[in-house]
């Protein structure tokens, strides 16, 4: 998709674009984008609670958060939602399956959240008419979407709420197809899962996670809606919703290290749909991508630093969790 997107540009005009980009407006899309990092955080420390519904202490959490994403920056296939609930389990009295099932109900809060916002762009009046992706309509495409996540949440509030019939399911499959040590273990990490999706059982801790949704995601269009003007792009505030919205979707399967081509491709068919031309959307693309990929990666490495973690366990551990 990289090469997809740099065949469509000529060079020498992205790097003028970005040469001539306002540096005192990079600097706040850089600052806001990095203050979502944080907001997760907080959010995180709402959603995952220790056995008896206590939370947990907010650095444990925070050096999770940065590692986790400074490993989806360098490592490939998402890892660095795996590599989270990992150290999250090293640091806390938490199950790893638990934490990473914690992840999964963040996932779906981001999900909805992202749509809601999407939907406020679509029918905004400077949304324009008739845009399509891949031939599909952009309204089709995101009400299939919000169906789709309404109908995970739905069966995560059923497990969260009655989680005997799914375990008991679980049970009967496992013992039936699997060897009894391999049964033990999915298991044993079902019963963890069932721990992530507690705060579903709550209706205070889900509106709070859906609040710090709406903080997070309204945070990061802030990010790209100011990155907009540092570029002088002629667009309305309301195309930061629809961008991050089909970066969201187009990162969410496992692809390369820190999204390379997916996230400047989604940006270009994006940036397109109003009238932005080629180079200039991907210079936008590439520095937006660039200057805010530091940050984070940083953070992170100096989290593993403290924690006296490598990078090559952080992978190898990675790769077993996904297993």
């Amino acid at each position: 998709m990289l090469v997809w997107v740099l065949y469509k540009i000529d060079p020498r005009k992205v790097w003028t674009y970005a040469e001539h980009a306002n540096g005192w407006l990079l600097f706040v899309t850089v600052v806001l984008a990095t203050l979502t990092f944080p907001v997760r955080t907080i959010r995180w420390r709402l959603i995952l609670r220790d056995a008896k519904g206590e939370r947990f202490p907010i650095t444990p959490l925070w050096h999770a958060t940065t590692i986790g994403f400074m490993a989806n920056n360098l490592l490939p296939a998402r890892a660095g939602e795996v590599a989270r609930a990992y150290v999250a389990s090293g640091q806390l009295p938490v199950r790893f399956t638990t934490a990473l099932g914690s992840i999964a109900v963040e996932r779906v809060f981001d999900a909805l959240v992202m749509l809601a916002l999407m939907a406020v762009a679509i029918a905004a009046p400077s949304f324009p008419a008739h845009a399509q992706v891949g031939g599909r309509s952009l309204s089709t495409i995101a009400a299939s979407t919000a169906v789709l996540f309404g109908a995970f949440l739905l069966v995560a509030l059923l497990i969260a709420n009655r989680p005997t019939p799914w375990l008991v399911l679980v049970e009967r499959i496992a013992r039936r197809v699997l060897p009894v040590r391999a049964a033990d273990r999915v298991l044993h990490a079902s019963d963890g899962i069932v721990e992530g999706l507690a705060v579903l059982k709550s209706p205070a801790r889900s509106a709070g996670a859906v609040f710090w949704s709406l903080v997070l995601w309204i945070t990061n269009a802030a990010a790209f809606a100011i990155c907009f003007r540092a570029f002088g792009l002629a667009v309305p505030l309301e195309a930061a919703l629809l961008l991050q919205g089909i970066i969201g979707f187009g990162v969410a399967l496992p692809s390369t290290p820190s999204f390379l081509g997916i996230f400047e491709a989604a940006t270009l068919v994006t940036l397109q749909l109003y009238g932005v031309e080629s180079s200039l959307a991907v210079s936008y693309a590439l520095t937006y991508h660039l200057t805010t990929f530091l940050p984070i990666t940083l953070l992170g490495l100096w989290s593993l630093t403290r924690l006296h973690i490598r990078l090559r366990e952080l992978s190898t551990a990675a790769k077993a969790g996904t297993a």
